[in-house]
C-alpha cells in the first residue's frame, strides 16, 4: 500500500510539473502592438497635438450572476499568464524616444519630407536621393541619418534585453521595420520587401 501511495505521488507530483509550461516564443502580436505604440509615439511628437479625447460614459451594469462574477475574479490570473506582453518602456528607451522625437521634428522629419531619406526594409533609415540634399548640408544630413541607426540599433537591443531574451534582437528588429514602414507618413519613401523604394 505504501508503495502505491508513493507511486501516486511521484506521478502527481510529475504531472504538476509537467503543466507549469514557460513559454519563451516570440510573441509577436505584443511585440507588434508595442512597436506601434512606440513608433506612432515618435512619429506623431512631430504632429500638432490632438485635443485630448472626452471621458467615455460610465458601464451599465452588466447583470453578470455573482457566480460569474468570482470566476472573473479567479479566472484572470491564471489567464493573465498566457497572455503575453512586451515591455518597452526602460530609462534606456525613454531616452532614445526623446532623441528620436526631436530628430523627427527636426532635421530628420524634413529629410523625410523631402525625400532624400527613406524608412528601410531592416528597421533603419537610409539616405535614399543626396541630390534633394544642397551640398553645404549633406555631412550633417549623414550624421541626422548615422545618429538615428544608431538609437534605432540600441533601442532593438535594449526592448529584447528588457525583456530577458536578447536573441530576440533580430525578430524585435523585424517588427519594428513593420511599423516604421506601416506607420510612414503620404509622401515619405520606404523599402518594399525586395529592397526597392517605393513612396507611401
Amino acid at each position: 500500500m505504501r508503495k502505491l501511495v508513493v507511486g501516486l505521488l511521484a506521478t502527481l507530483a510529475i504531472a504538476l510539473v509537467g503543466c507549469v509550461t514557460i513559454n519563451v516564443y516570440f510573441p509577436e502580436a505584443a511585440a507588434q502592438k508595442a512597436a506601434d505604440q512606440f513608433i506612432g509615439n515618435v512619429i506623431d511628437s512631430a504632429s500638432p497635438a490632438k485635443p485630448a479625447p472626452k471621458d467615455p460614459p460610465p458601464a451599465a451594469d452588466s447583470g453578470q450572476h455573482p457566480s460569474a462574477m468570482l470566476l472573473d475574479v479567479l479566472i484572470p490570473t491564471a489567464a493573465a499568464a498566457d497572455v503575453p506582453n512586451i515591455r518597452v518602456q526602460t530609462a534606456a528607451t525613454e531616452a532614445i524616444s526623446a532623441r528620436m522625437s526631436g530628430r523627427f521634428q527636426g532635421p530628420l522629419g524634413a529629410l523625410l519630407d523631402s525625400g532624400a531619406v527613406g524608412f528601410t526594409r531592416d528597421g533603419m533609415v537610409a539616405m535614399r536621393d543626396a541630390s534633394k540634399v544642397p551640398l553645404s548640408e549633406r555631412a550633417q544630413a549623414s550624421a541626422t541619418v548615422a545618429d538615428e541607426n544608431r538609437d534605432r540599433a540600441a533601442l532593438y537591443r535594449e526592448v529584447a534585453s528588457a525583456n530577458g531574451h536578447p536573441e530576440w534582437q533580430a525578430q524585435i528588429q523585424a517588427t519594428f521595420a513593420k511599423g516604421w514602414i506601416d506607420r510612414a507618413k503620404a509622401g515619405w519613401y520606404v523599402q518594399n520587401a525586395s529592397g526597392a523604394w517605393q513612396q507611401k
